[in-house]
């Protein structure tokens, strides 16, 4: 028996079903929250309320498990999204550890580590593992992925050092990674590349984002060194239109990779990056980037393509399953 840990702590996982791999609650830059938010376009109650109901509608579909991926960077707040859980007991929600930028360390870890100002081990690396095997703050909640971004601006020196701090509490701790890409730039490549040589399980990686991409040479390509890819933000039709994101996973179903690749839809009840416009800006820019957008309309498109109903399952189901065991 394998377990994982989540919101409400360890469960078999045989127990996570269909699962959702990349999802949010909750995006907000907490600071800004927080001296802009208040009192203007950010209502705590009101928002609780409104991810309860989307949560609710969610786990009706079928959806058993919401993988969320929001770290530093993102606005991860652990209590905030343990009241939203507490009111959809239906649905397991497992979060993780890591820091996600495009360019610079946060100034709180640039002065501390190896040949630094302060120069010592990088605190990073045990700051995620105190998150995966003790705790998140003083929640109680214990992290069961990392997560770290190379986007178009590739490795730059803050993003290598958190991708080599992200691979190093993966060795030691054996916790499964997801890594934020840019697939027009190429840099799931990069990511596996360096993952690979600080001695990563590409087997427990997720290539997040694979999916803006449709050049099936690339996406083999990452595959092949056993890495999974996150088929992940259906919806999002401004970076690949649906049609084409289900026309890529049949062709890839076609070829044998069913059991490299994960559903989801990058969503989240409320994203700051619009302010408090968050709702219409959605609806008008990206109307079907919602959490029940894969199973209201691209489960039976994958069928017309030819995918079948035991290839779903094992991209909806069993390929989470084997990541977190």
């Amino acid at each position: 028996m394998s377990m994982v840990e989540t919101l409400r702590g360890p469960v078999d996982v045989g127990e996570l079903g269909q699962t959702l791999m990349h999802e949010h609650v909750f995006v907000t830059a907490t600071e800004h929250l927080e001296n802009y938010g208040r009192g203007a376009w950010w209502d705590e109650e009101q928002r609780v309320a409104d991810a309860v109901t989307k949560l609710r509608a969610v786990a009706a579909k079928g959806v058993r498990t919401i993988v969320d991926p929001t770290v530093w960077g993102l606005g991860r707040h652990i209590p905030r999204i343990l009241r939203v859980s507490e009111q959809v007991p239906g649905l397991n929600f497992i979060v993780a550890t890591g820091i996600y930028v495009f360019e610079e360390l946060p100034h709180t870890y640039a002065f501390r580590g190896p040949g630094l100002i302060i120069d010592r081990p990088d605190p990073m690396i045990d700051d995620f593992v105190r998150d995966l095997t003790e705790g998140i703050a003083d929640t109680g909640v214990k992290a069961a992925f990392l997560k770290c971004a190379v986007d178009a601006q590739g490795l730059t020196p803050g993003v290598e050092r958190i991708c080599r701090s992200v691979a190093q509490a993966h060795v030691r701790t054996g916790a499964p990674i997801t890594v934020h890409t840019n697939s027009t730039e190429r840099t799931g490549l990069l990511a596996l590349d360096l993952f690979a040589k600080e001695g990563v399980d590409l087997s427990k990686v997720v290539v997040g984002h694979a999916g803006d991409s449709n050049d099936l040479d690339y996406l083999m390509r990452l595959a092949d060194t056993g890495a999974i890819l996150g088929m992940d933000r259906f919806g999002l039709d401004v970076y690949n239109p649906t049609a084409q994101r289900v026309a890529t996973i049949a062709a890839l179903c076609g070829r044998g990779y069913a059991d490299r690749m994960v559903l989801s839809h990058d969503a989240a009840c409320f994203m700051d990056y619009f302010g408090g416009d968050w709702e219409e800006t959605r609806s008008t820019l990206a109307p079907n980037w919602r959490y029940d957008h894969i199973h209201d309309d691209v489960l039976a498109a994958l069928l017309d393509s030819g995918v079948t109903d035991g290839q779903i399952e094992q991209m909806l189901v069993f390929n989470p399953k084997r990541y977190f065991s």
